[in-house]
């Protein structure tokens, strides 16, 4: 029987972020938000801290940034920040302003709240449409969880609650765009297929060479990665193009756990054409670390590193004039392959945007299944 107390409204209210203590509770919300649930990995807290500071992130070079906490009954119930890219904006041409980082209680008047402070903050700067999550930006973590709850999410992917998608409707927001993730594991590639796919590309294309990203050169390899990126991706859906100072902390923070077993560069007559990088899946030690380097986390990371067992393929391009030559089938191959080799049994490609057929079609056909879907919203503002 419910008493008196609990039939009462709660009393929700919004704090825009300005102290060092308000910006330490927006970080620490989702640590103990998601408490107990099996399957969310927490992000080193030092990552995050690094995520958010200006002075550390080239992102806010060209980007404002407000954060929001949400309160119910005087205790945290939601965060969310209102972001606003002008790089993107130049180049697509639009006043779009994005929301990021959301995080809810299952209560439609905090997510209402949060995302009226949101809608209000961008329309105040010009803004004419609202897009998101990107967290913060289109190159970091993207998307609300919408199916694939029961999985453990892969490096640098996100987890969420699943009742989000039903608040971000609630709150006016629609569906723009569907990314996908796809597994292969051992028992699920088809490796006889695979192995006839290389033999016909080789013939089709005599003169391509795989061959595995030189650690000792990453700078000449980032200026490759960043040229067939910005050529590759261009007229896809969300894109921006990496600057060289973006790719330069990138490659730096990559460069700490990136194994050249799977990360390769495709080159034809030596001329690079196409690129790959699959990362271990370092959640698989996160998981166990709660968060926290030290002063025990930095002995799990060293301990269970090696005990990794999957990758994930984050980046990949192929300069458009070498498209539908089988390149990437091949650059997949040789990552799962080398998998293989050492013990790493199970490969997720993503994301894979739902409008990008031909690279769902390479999924599949190497054997690929479809374990996770993430959504992008939109609303005119």
């Amino acid at each position: 029987m419910r008493t008196d107390l609990e039939r009462m409204p709660k009393t929700t209210g919004i704090t825009y972020v300005s102290t060092e203590t308000e910006k330490k509770q927006f970080i620490h919300f989702p640590y103990k938000h998601y408490n107990g649930d099996p399957y969310w990995v927490a992000p080193l807290l030092r990552e995050q801290k690094k995520l958010l500071n200006p002075k550390k992130n080239p992102f806010y070079n060209h980007a404002e940034i407000a954060f929001f906490v949400a309160e119910e009954d005087g205790e945290p119930a939601g965060r969310i920040a209102a972001i606003i890219d002008h790089r993107y904006n130049e180049h697509h041409n639009t006043k779009t302003g994005f929301f990021g980082f959301f995080e809810s209680n299952n209560s439609k008047g905090v997510a209402n709240l949060l995302f009226r402070v949101v809608e209000d903050w961008l329309r105040d700067r010009g803004m004419t449409d609202l897009l998101g999550p990107s967290n913060p930006s289109m190159m970091d973590e993207v998307g609300i969880l919408v199916d694939g709850f029961d999985k453990y999410p892969y490096i640098m992917m996100p987890y969420h609650k699943d009742y989000y998608d039903s608040l971000i409707t609630g709150a006016g927001l629609e569906k723009e765009m569907d990314l996908y993730a796809y597994e292969v594991d051992q028992n699920t590639v088809d490796r006889d297929r695979m192995k006839r796919a290389v033999e016909i590309v080789r013939k089709r294309v005599p003169g391509l060479k795989i061959r595995e990203i030189n650690l000792k050169k990453m700078k000449e390899e980032v200026k490759i990665i960043r040229h067939i990126f910005n050529e590759a991706w261009r007229e896809n859906w969300g894109f921006i193009p990496l600057s060289q100072e973006e790719l330069d902390i990138l490659a730096k923070d990559l460069k700490a756990i990136v194994n050249p077993k799977f990360a390769h560069v495709a080159e034809i007559d030596g001329e690079p054409v196409a690129f790959s990088v699959a990362l271990p899946d370092y959640n698989q030690v996160f998981r166990k670390m709660n968060g926290r380097l030290f002063p025990f986390g930095i002995i799990k990371l060293l301990y269970l590193r090696n005990k990794i067992n999957r990758v994930r393929t984050a980046l990949m391009g192929v300069l458009p004039k070498h498209r539908g030559k089988g390149i990437d089938a091949l650059l997949h191959q040789k990552s799962i392959e080398n998998g293989l080799k050492f013990d790493f049994h199970t490969s997720e490609l993503s994301w894979i945007l739902e409008t990008n057929l031909e690279m769902i079609r390479v999924a599949e056909k190497i054997g690929g299944t479809r374990t996770k879907t993430y959504r992008m919203y939109r609303k005119d503002l």
